[in-house]
């Protein structure tokens, strides 16, 4: 498959999750430790993205983050063109 700027995908994971009992922590936390295990880099405390590598994978790991979705709190996923 040929490297096309509009086809190399970048998904970055913005989310705000309760921290406020052991069990909201607990899950923040297993939350960002699957999105780590799945090639995601911390940008900043609340925000992960990944490079993918076309539009496939980047629906594949889109299906990931929803498998491993907490509970409760907010979770928004952006999907932009490496053009972009």
């Amino acid at each position: 498959m040929e490297l096309n700027a509009y086809r190399i995908m970048w998904l970055f994971v913005f989310f705000d999750l309760p921290t406020e009992t052991k069990k909201d922590r607990k899950n923040a936390s297993v939350f960002r430790k699957n999105l780590l295990k799945n090639g995601f880099t911390m940008m900043q405390y609340s925000v992960y993205m990944r490079h993918c590598a076309s539009g496939e994978a980047a629906d594949t790991h889109e299906k990931r983050i929803q498998r491993i979705l907490p509970p409760f709190g907010k979770v928004s996923i952006l999907r932009i063109t490496d053009k972009q």
